[in-house]
């Protein structure tokens, strides 16, 4: 992660007003340098040794803090827990089937696919959302043994 998105991060809080916490901030800075797109209780866990009196409620609430804001996106699933990508630019998941293991995915083409719908049924289109599941390469090499 860049300490620049961090900078931008807390300058984009600051604007609207939040305030920024120690806790606030480790949450930020541990979403920012995820690539595995957690859930609340998984950084809870992370972050758990460094405040000891942080609890679980305080990281979804600053969870929700962060994405009414648009810092982040709540990805729900079929799992029930919410997962939490600090990448708010419009790309897919490919999402294995055995860990849960969440990937980004962009492919430019599938960016036409909204206007296209819209052409074809007529919809006000707001938004759309692809998933692509499978096994990632680290559960087909656990199951190969």
């Amino acid at each position: 992660m860049s300490e620049k998105r961090l900078q931008e991060a807390i300058v984009t809080l600051k604007d609207s007003g939040v305030r920024i916490t120690p806790q606030r901030h480790a949450v930020l800075e541990f979403l920012l340098n995820s690539m595995t797109h957690p859930t609340a209780d998984e950084i809870y866990k992370a972050l758990e040794g460094k405040f000891p009196n942080m609890s679980v409620a305080t990281v979804y609430n600053n969870l929700r803090v962060f994405k009414d804001i648009g810092l982040v996106r709540e990805l729900t699933y079929g799992d029930a827990s919410s997962r939490f990508d600090c990448n708010t630019t419009e790309h897919y998941h490919v999402i294995c089937e055995s860990c849960g293991k969440i990937v980004d995915f962009h492919y430019p083409s599938l960016d036409e696919v909204e206007s296209l719908a819209e052409q074809v049924t007529g919809f006000d289109v707001s938004n759309h959302r692809m998933e692509v599941y499978g096994i990632c390469s680290d559960c087909q090499t656990k199951n190969a043994h």
